[in-house]
């Protein structure tokens, strides 16, 4: 399944299950006992889900600093992450967030 997210003054943003669950779950527009197929953000909704995304990033940034100087004080091969961080996976929603609330225009996804 792909996530699309649509706006009237953006072009489409288009994610896969796990990463566009995870940026709804971020935001608040989703939790682990339903589904989001269907949703809309508000432009009021807007500054606090670009918030949450941004401490979303510095803390995983900050678990993965962290696993690397562990690694390196028990002298244990560095940890591995993901190929694709947080911050970029999130930087194409969070552009769309912000054009979207300069334009005072809602976000939807699934319809």
């Amino acid at each position: 399944m792909l996530y699309k997210f649509k706006s009237k003054v953006t072009g489409d943003v288009i994610m896969l299950q796990p990463n566009g669950q995870r940026l709804l779950e971020i935001i608040g527009k989703r939790n682990a006992s339903e589904a989001a197929v269907k949703g809309i953000l508000l432009p009021e909704q807007m500054p606090q889900a670009l918030a949450a995304i941004d401490r979303a990033i510095v803390q995983e940034e900050a678990a993965q600093r962290e696993a690397v100087a562990q690694a390196q004080q028990e002298k244990l091969p560095p940890p591995r992450f993901e190929a694709i961080s947080l911050r970029q996976r999130a930087l194409p929603l969070m552009d769309m967030i912000r054009q979207c609330l300069k334009a005072e225009q809602a976000i939807t996804w699934g319809v």
